[in-house]
C-alpha cells in the first residue's frame, strides 16, 4: 500500500492514531519497529539534528533530503512538519511535488509567516497569516499534487496566539473548505481544555490531529472521546538523545575511560543491524564475482606446540619458521593472495610474539585453560560478513582456498579424501553423505554428519579428514554468530571446554547443514618437530 494511502486511512480510523517524531533514517526505522503507524518528521527535531535553529535555518531542499534517507529507511508513511510552507504558494507547490517524489505521505503547514518561529517561544507576538493567503497556499498545493491520497494537513495557531475559540474555528473552517485534507489544531496550555472546546463545535467536518506536549497528563481516551484522528508525539527521541549523549559525553570526559559507558548502551552489532548491514553482506555474494567479496579470515593461533619443546619456548606454533617466513606469515600470504585482506589472529601463549603486520591481534587470555572454540569466540565480532575459519598450525595449496571461494553453501568445511595415505596419526575424523569420486566432476561437495577426533586404527570407518579451514557464507558467519552468542549465555563453562568439533555437531544436531569440499591431499597440519621438518624441506627446494 502506498505511503500516503497509508497515512490517509489512519485519519479515517474509527480509532484514535499515533505518530511519534523521527529526524533522520535511524531514528525513523525505531519509530517503526516499536510498532508505530507513522512517522512525524518534526521540523524542530530535524533542525536541531542539523545543528540549526527552528527559523527555517534549514533550506527546503536540505529537509527533503533528510525526509528522502527516513523514508528510504521505513515503510511507514511520514507525515513531515512542513513549517510555513517555506516561502509563499510556489515554493510550497515545489515542496508537495518532491514530498510525492520520495514517497513521503503527506505535509502539514502553519498559518505564520516565513521564516517561522516555533510556537512555544513567545507564540502569543507572532502574527498569523491572512487567512485568504494561506488558502491560497493549501489550494495551490493540493492543485500540484499527483497522487489523489497525498496528505495537507493545516496547522492552527490561533490558540498559539492567543487568538481564542471563534478565530481557531474560523480559520480551521476556512482551511478545510480550501481543500486541507485534516486540520492540526494545536494549543500550549497545560491542560486540553482548548482542543476540547474547539472539537465539540468543530462537528468532525475534516480529521482533527493534535499536539499534547504540553497537556501529557491527558489520558489518551479523552482525545478518542473528543472524536480527535491523530496524535502527534512530536519530539520525544530528540530530547532522549539529547540527555542520553549529553551524560554519556560527560561521563567518558569526567572518567579518561569508556569502560563504565559500554556498559549502558547499545553494542556496535545493534547499529549494524539498523543499517541492513547484514543485507549488503548477502547482496555481495549475490552480485560480485566470488574473488570480488569483501571477506574476513580468522586464523586461531593460540597454542604453544608443547610437542616442539625449546622451539616454542619464546613463541607460539605459528610463529615457527617454514624457510623464510613463519607458519602466520605464510597462511597470511595466501589469504592475501585471494584478496582476503581483512585478517585477524587470535592469539594466547607469547602473543607479543605475535609482530605480523596488517592484522588485527585479539586475545584468549584463558588459552591454557580452554579450547579452540573460545578463540573463535573472542573474535565474534569479526564474524559479520563472509569469512574464513583457518586453524594456526596448517599449510595448503591456494587451490583449495580459491576452490572454497567459489561455493555458495552457508558453512562449508575443506576435507581432505586423501588422508588414508599419510602417515599415522590423530585425525579430525569425517563422516558424511558420501564418498569423494572424481566421477563427481565439479561436483565436489557434499553433506557433514558427524565430526571427531579419532585414531588412525579407524580410519576406514571415515570419508576424509578436516584440515582446519573453514567458509562461512554471510548468513553462515550470522549462525556462528548466534549459536556462540547462545551458548556463551547458556552455558559459559561448555563453551570454554568444546571443541570446534563439538560445536559442529551441535549445529547438526539443530538442523543446520553443514557442507563439505572434499580436496585431494596438497596440505599439511604442523603437528611435530618431525612435521615442521619435512615442510622446511619442501619449501627449500622450491625456492
Amino acid at each position: 500500500m502506498k505511503k500516503s494511502t497509508q497515512l490517509k486511512n489512519l485519519l479515517k480510523s474509527n480509532d484514535v492514531e499515533f505518530i511519534l517524531e523521527a529526524h533522520n533514517g535511524l531514528s525513523a526505522k525505531i519509530v517503526e519497529e516499536a510498532g508505530f503507524k507513522g512517522i512525524w518528521g518534526s521540523g524542530l527535531a530535524i533542525s536541531a539534528a542539523l545543528g540549526v535553529r527552528d527559523n527555517n535555518e534549514a533550506s527546503w531542499t536540505q529537509i527533503c533530503e533528510v525526509c528522502e534517507f527516513m523514508s528510504n529507511a521505513t515503510s511507514i508513511p511520514i507525515l513531515l512538519d512542513g513549517d510555513t510552507g517555506f516561502g509563499n504558494f510556489n515554493n510550497f507547490r515545489q515542496l508537495v511535488r518532491k514530498l510525492e517524489q520520495i514517497e513521503v505521505g503527506g505535509v502539514c503547514i502553519e498559518d505564520k509567516f516565513f521564516p517561522k518561529t516555533n510556537s512555544f517561544i513567545a507564540g502569543e507576538m507572532q502574527p498569523l497569516a491572512d487567512i485568504e493567503e494561506f488558502c491560497g497556499k493549501i489550494r495551490a498545493g493540493k492543485d500540484s499534487q499527483k497522487d489523489e491520497d497525498f496528505v495537507i494537513a493545516a496547522r492552527v495557531e490561533a490558540f498559539i496566539a492567543g487568538w481564542g475559540l471563534e478565530e481557531a474555528l474560523k480559520r480551521a473552517t476556512a482551511y478545510a473548505d480550501a481543500g486541507a485534507d485534516a486540520i492540526l489544531m494545536h494549543s500550549k496550555i497545560s491542560s486540553s481544555d482548548e482542543i476540547s472546546s474547539f472539537m465539540k463545535h468543530w462537528d468532525n467536518r475534516k480529521p482533527v490531529i493534535i499536539v499534547p506536549t504540553k497537556y501529557p497528563d491527558t489520558p489518551v481516551s479523552e482525545f478518542q472521546k473528543m472524536g480527535v484522528s491523530l496524535v502527534i508525539w512530536a519530539n520525544h527521541l530528540m530530547r532522549t538523545s539529547i540527555f542520553a549523549m549529553q551524560n554519556t559525553a560527560k561521563e567518558i570526559f569526567e572518567k579518561v575511560s569508556i569502560a563504565d559507558v559500554e556498559k549502558k548502551i547499545v553494542p556496535v552489532k545493534e547499529v549494524f543491524r539498523l543499517q541492513n548491514a547484514a543485507e549488503y553482506s548477502e547482496a555481495e555474494e549475490k552480485y560480485l564475482p566470488k574473488s570480488s567479496v569483501a571477506m574476513n579470515a580468522v586464523i586461531l593461533a593460540a597454542s604453544q606446540g608443547a610437542n616442539f619443546g625449546s622451539l616454542t619456548d619464546d613463541k607460539p606454533k605459528t610463529m615457527l619458521k617454514v624457510g623464510d617466513s613463519s607458519i602466520l606469515s605464510r597462511l597470511i600470504s595466501q589469504f592475501n593472495s585471494a584478496g582476503i585482506k581483512n585478517i585477524s589472529v587470535v592469539a594466547g601463549y607469547e602473543k607479543d610474539a605475535i609482530d605480523v603486520p596488517n592484522i588485527k591481534l585479539l586475545e584468549n587470555s584463558e588459552f591454557d585453560s580452554t579450547g579452540i572454540l573460545y578463540s573463535l569466540y573472542q573474535a565474534i565480532e569479526i564474524l559479520d560478513a563472509p569469512t574464513f575459519i583457518c586453524f594456526g598450525d596448517i599449510l595448503f595449496d591456494s587451490d583449495i582456498l580459491l576452490d572454497l571461494i567459489k561455493e555458495d553453501e552457508d558453512i562449508i568445511l575443506s576435507v581432505d579424501s586423501a588422508f588414508s595415505n599419510k602417515n599415522p596419526h590423530k585425525f579430525d575424523a569425517v563422516t558424511a553423505d558420501k564418498n569423494y569420486d572424481p566421477a563427481f566432476g565439479s561436483e565436489k561437495t557434499t553433506k557433514l554428519k558427524n565430526i571427531k577426533t579419532d585414531d588412525w586404527d579407524n580410519r576406514n570407518k571415515y570419508n576424509g579428514e578436516f584440515i582446519g579451514l573453514i567458509k562461512l557464507s554471510s548468513n553462515g558467519a550470522d549462525i556462528f554468530k548466534n549459536e556462540l552468542e547462545k551458548l556463551a549465555k547458556e552455558n559459559l563453562e561448555a563453551l570454554k571446554n568444546s571443541s570446534l568439533n563439538d560445536f559442529l555437531n551441535l549445529l547438526i544436531k539443530n538442523g543446520q547443514n553443514v557442507s563439505v569440499a572434499y580436496s585431494h591431499g596438497h596440505w599439511k597440519d604442523i603437528d611435530s618437530i618431525e612435521d615442521l621438518t619435512y615442510l622446511i624441506d619442501i619449501y627449500s627446494k622450491k625456492q
